[in-house]
């Protein structure tokens, strides 16, 4: 013990033990402060909001019966970039003056930030020692200076609320009956988060086959990770087929037109994209990186996906925080992938930095800590922003020297190496003899089934499990 906390303990034991059995107190007062400061520093900064002003007429679009992929909005003329599903939510901006949107779109991305640390934290299954809303406030405090996560709230966009819908799935009971629903709402908002619906379908097609080589026969393949994809890919369709109802003009642009034109997003090369299009744009010195990009896509998509299913097969028995690491690799695997990754879209860095500190706390390992804070002065650092950028006339990202292109490559770089080590971590895993149960992913036992102990399991020829 310190000397400071010994003179604090003998001057202030009552003070001390207040606050030691009201955690979620001191977390909220500390998360409070921490938010003042963040708006104080947004409003010196004087923030435009500007893609919530584009959603906002996005909205009154759609309300009015205006065409959605002709419109342009702000001084900025931006175009809809979403499909139609996403005008619909929007509309709610309409029936509020500005001032009052700014300041409630706020509020909400503060609350969806600290649902997104608690999310990630059941996921991951920490804290052990405190309460986990203590926790999620005290991180939040933290977590709200990020680039990241600014850049959201500077701009009023709805990537905390992609990333929260899509934890709120992954999180929860495997055999919930609505698992899968908030993966299909987020990609009907914003195509992007399908890939987990991929990810899910994958997980119970080599669950299934893994039973049907087991077993011989077709019964019980189909699996907890096949309904909830289904059911995402349900959801997904229920978005669809809503704004086609309501939507049907704009809603066939969309799906016949504006989809196949990602230029509609903005330009390549320009330093915010951090996905590995725009990487390939600043390393060629051009606008279109052509085939290679699609090669190298298709690569990453598949590399990535298989790293997540091995680290969702190995199970949190073989590898701690398997559901969370799986996670963490598909959103990598998105934001690589995706033509066009702005570096707000990266606020999956929050999970996946406490992720890297839940392992450092697990291991006590020096490496381990400082792997998580590099990640995390990455996250920070809002290096990309470092060199010159932005100006469409003189397109100073085609021009960037090695140095630069390293400084506006550092979130694909951060995610890359998250690839890596989740499919060492996952297959190192799966190298080891499966325990009792573990090779079955997802939460267990379930409902309705009780363990068996290893000495039945062995001599029942691997039934690890029986019926109640």
């Amino acid at each position: 013990m310190s000397t400071l906390q010994l003179i604090a303990d003998r001057r202030f034991p009552a003070a001390r033990a207040y606050l030691l059995r009201r955690p979620t107190r001191l977390a909220t007062v500390f998360c409070l402060l921490s938010f003042t400061a963040f708006l104080t520093a947004q409003n010196a900064a004087n923030v435009s909001m500007i893609d919530l002003m584009v959603y906002r007429t996005e909205g009154w679009t759609a309300r009015t019966g205006g065409d959605l992929y002709t419109m342009r909005a702000t001084h900025a003329e931006l175009p809809m970039t979403y499909p139609p599903f996403a005008a619909l939510l929007f509309i709610p901006l309409t029936l509020v003056d500005v001032p009052s949107m700014r300041v409630l779109a706020t509020l909400a991305n503060l609350a969806l930030l600290v649902a997104l640390i608690h999310l990630s934290l059941r996921l991951i299954g920490r804290p052990l020692s405190v309460p986990r809303p203590a926790a999620a406030l005290a991180l939040a405090a933290v977590a709200v200076w990020c680039e990241p996560v600014w850049t959201t709230l500077r701009y009023g966009q709805i990537n905390l609320l992609l990333a929260v819908l899509v934890l709120w799935d992954l999180s929860r009971r495997a055999d919930h009956r609505w698992a899968g629903v908030g993966i299909g709402i987020a990609a009907g908002i914003k195509l992007t988060p399908a890939l987990f619906a991929v990810f899910l379908a994958l997980c119970g097609l080599v669950r299934a086959w893994r039973r049907l080589r087991l077993t011989g026969s077709p019964e019980g393949t189909w699996n907890h990770w096949l309904r909830r994809a289904s059911v995402a890919a349900g959801a997904f369709t229920g978005t669809v087929a809503l704004a086609a109802l309501v939507l049907p003009y704009d809603s066939r642009r969309f799906w016949t037109e504006a989809i196949f034109a990602p230029e509609r997003v903005g330009r390549v090369e320009d330093t915010a994209n951090q996905s590995l299009r725009g990487v390939l744009a600043r390393l060629l010195h051009t606008a279109d990186p052509g085939s290679g990009w699609t090669l190298l896509a298709v690569a990453v998509t598949a590399a990535g996906l298989a790293a997540a299913v091995a680290a969702a097969l190995a199970g949190p028995r073989r590898l701690p925080s398997a559901p969370a690491w799986a996670a963490v690799a598909c959103a990598c695997t998105a934001l690589l992938v995706s033509p066009v990754s702005w570096s707000h879209h990266w606020v999956w860095c929050v999970p996946a930095v406490l992720l890297l500190g839940s392992e450092a706390l697990r291991r006590s390992s020096v490496p381990w800590w400082s792997g998580t804070a590099l990640a995390a002065l990455l996250f920070c650092s809002y290096a990309l922003w470092w060199v010159p950028h932005g100006s469409p006339v003189e397109r100073f990202e085609l021009r960037q020297s090695g140095v630069q292109m390293a400084l506006s490559a550092v979130y694909p770089a951060a995610g890359a190496a998250l690839l890596a080590l989740t499919a060492a971590l996952a297959v190192r895993a799966l190298r080891r003899p499966a325990p009792y149960l573990a090779d079955l992913p997802g939460p267990l036992p379930v409902s309705g089934v009780r363990a068996a102990s290893p000495a039945a399991a062995r001599a029942g020829g691997g039934q690890a499990a029986t019926k109640e």
